[in-house]
């Protein structure tokens, strides 16, 4: 049986955004997740089955949340900028309008933000930045507070900074997925399906984002907060103390979940253990709902 999916056109600032959209035939009642891929990855991201329940959106969906996961700037049919203004910062602000677009065309009025990797860092900026959005929570996953010096990442960083490359399987597929028997033959080929040439200047500016910005970004978060830092991650240091250290710089978020995913590489989604961070983040993606429904509450009381 073919599985549903929308596509969807939004338009922000003269610039075309994509996204791939799924969820219940009828409304559930849920809030609508929106997800942000990471470098190297179209929305497909999403779509990637590396487990037999399949893929985040199936498993989503299944359990009735409405699912728009969206082409960040120059991946899928979204505008590529050029490369000096290609910043995280413009990518928070052109995808937080197309989010606030999303809500309206999908008649939604809860919003909970996932991103993966530079995804991850990209909802917490809009988590940050924009607090008019109907933000109930974010999931920021694959990212933390620290980048090994000398690592992939800072080797991916070293690429001409103004050009878009488009790397081999096998040299992606060492960096995503961790070591053998932590994810199956079909979850990487359907992976390859997802792939995609990157602007090199967001690998520039990767290994410097919990330097420069994540310090900034993260006291100004005031919705609760998840993360997943995969055990075997080839970019991120992910002992238990650095993911107790990014947790702790969010001051402001009424309660945040930070933990190591067990048994799975960068790309935690395509690992066989994939369907334990999805399940989780739809629990926490709950308990987000009913937080928010609590402050609803008592802001009429007052």
């Amino acid at each position: 049986m073919a599985k549903q999916r929308d596509l969807l056109d939004f338009e922000v600032d003269g610039h075309t955004i994509t996204a791939l959209t799924a969820g219940p035939a009828r409304p559930s009642g849920k809030p609508l997740i929106v997800a942000l891929h990471g470098g190297t990855y179209t929305a497909r991201y999403f779509d990637v089955a590396g487990t037999p329940e399949g893929s985040f959106l199936d498993v989503a969906t299944a359990h009735g949340y409405p699912v728009v996961a969206f082409d960040r700037p120059g991946y899928g049919g979204s505008t590529p900028l050029n490369p000096d203004a290609n910043t995280f910062t413009r990518h928070a602000e052109l995808l937080a309008g197309a989010v606030t677009q999303a809500t309206v065309r999908l008649a939604a009025d809860r919003v909970f933000l996932i991103g993966h990797s530079i995804g991850g860092m990209i909802a917490l900026m809009i988590a940050a930045a924009h607090p008019g959005l109907p933000l109930i929570g974010v999931s920021a996953t694959g990212m933390g507070a620290v980048i090994p010096s000398g690592g992939a990442a800072e080797a991916l960083g070293s690429l001409p900074p103004d050009e878009t490359v488009d790397l081999p399987y096998e040299e992606r597929d060492g960096v995503m997925f961790g070591p053998e028997g932590t994810y199956g033959a079909e979850g990487v080929r359907q992976a390859h399906g997802a792939y995609a040439p990157v602007p090199v200047r967001e690998l520039v500016q990767a290994p410097a984002w919990p330097r420069e910005h994540l310090p900034v970004v993260a006291p100004l978060v005031r919705v609760p907060v998840h993360n997943a830092l995969a055990e075997f991650d080839a970019l991120w240091h992910s002992s238990p103390e650095n993911v107790a250290r990014f947790a702790a710089m969010f001051s402001a978020a009424p309660f945040v979940d930070a933990s190591v995913a067990r048994g799975t590489g960068h790309c935690i989604d395509h690992h066989t253990l994939g369907i334990a961070l999805h399940l989780r983040q739809l629990a926490f993606a709950a308990e987000c709902a009913h937080w928010a429904a609590g402050a609803r509450r008592a802001e009429g009381e007052k």
